[in-house]
């Protein structure tokens, strides 16, 4: 493509899903309900661990860190796909798309990092009972968390910065997506890919395959130890304090692998929105859902919360 024909992206259209037509109202509606629910869930997840004494636990604090992530995902993905659905096509700047993308690329990584750390939480907690309190100190919380995060951003600064780079051959697009990911911008870049391609699949290894893989093992420790307690109470107790954070884990990774890491189905784009859609909307819902039914600890510092403030 001649740099003649290349001219300055201005904005954008995102589309989000436009062929839904007379169904677009009540898809907005449910949404709706899911964005404000995950809202709410996260928050309440983050008050509770904040106010309750018997929270004040490692796995409640990375749990608070995993939730401040999943609100700033909501955040970042949820009001423009809210937009596409009430109004049609939305347009964003080209320095929006960007920002947004740049924002859901280290979320994601962040989540990644978050729960590997848990799952080591897990794996002391499970594994080396005794040693738990000594290695999983308050200090040890504050360090493993401050580096997921700055982790986080910075890993996703290395392919973030060459598609800043790419050019593109309209000074409008359409983005046939309910938010900027880096596939539809791939395919409608006018210049070579290949290396921003090259630099995401290299850097996927350790921000999302070798998490992958340690969690994988740490789970596989953490089932050999809880196979060896003697009496079947003891069993259902030590899997109980894990069985949430891995469903969690299944979700996560099952969406991000369906979506990054298998080839598409002939590229249908209506199954890459939908897996975006699980993975972007419907995840953050599920991990305060998941841990608000499913842990006694927090429905009991819930309901004292009820009772203070509501009564």
């Amino acid at each position: 493509m001649s740099d003649e024909n290349e001219t300055q992206v201005t904005y954008l259209l995102l589309q989000g899903f436009w062929n839904l037509h007379s169904f677009n109202m009540f898809f907005f509606i449910i949404f709706l309900i899911i964005f404000l629910s995950t809202l709410i869930g996260n928050l309440l997840i983050i008050v509770l661990v904040s106010t309750s004494q018997p929270l004040h636990a490692p796995m409640y604090f990375f749990l608070c860190h995993l939730s401040v992530s999943d609100i700033i995902l909501s955040l970042n993905i949820a009001p423009i796909l809210l937009c596409t659905l009430l109004g049609g096509a939305q347009r964003m700047s080209f320095r929006g798309c960007i920002v947004q993308f740049s924002v859901f690329s280290a979320i994601t990584i962040i989540e990644c990092l978050l729960l590997l750390v848990m799952s080591y939480d897990r794996y002391l907690a499970i594994c080396y009972p005794l040693r738990y309190a000594s290695v999983m100190d308050f200090k040890t919380c504050i360090h493993l968390a401050a580096w997921s995060w700055f982790l986080g951003y910075s890993v996703h600064l290395c392919g973030f910065v060459p598609i800043t780079t790419l050019r593109f051959c309209h000074n409008k697009l359409i983005i046939d997506h309910f938010y900027c990911d880096l596939s539809p911008l791939q395919r409608l870049a006018c210049s070579d890919t290949s290396l921003v391609m090259l630099i995401v699949f290299v850097f996927a290894i350790p921000v999302f395959v070798l998490p992958c893989c340690l969690i994988i093992m740490s789970y596989i420790y953490i089932f050999i130890t809880i196979l060896r307690i003697p009496s079947t109470t003891g069993k259902r107790k030590a899997f109980s304090t894990c069985s949430s954070h891995l469903i969690v884990v299944a979700t996560f990774y099952g969406t991000l692998i369906t979506k990054y890491m298998l080839p598409y189905w002939g590229h249908l784009l209506l199954i890459d929105k939908v897996i975006s859609l699980l993975h972007t909307v419907l995840t953050p819902l599920f991990n305060p859902v998941i841990y608000t039914l499913r842990n006694k600890d927090i429905k009991k510092a819930a309901r004292t919360m009820c009772r203070k403030y509501c009564i």
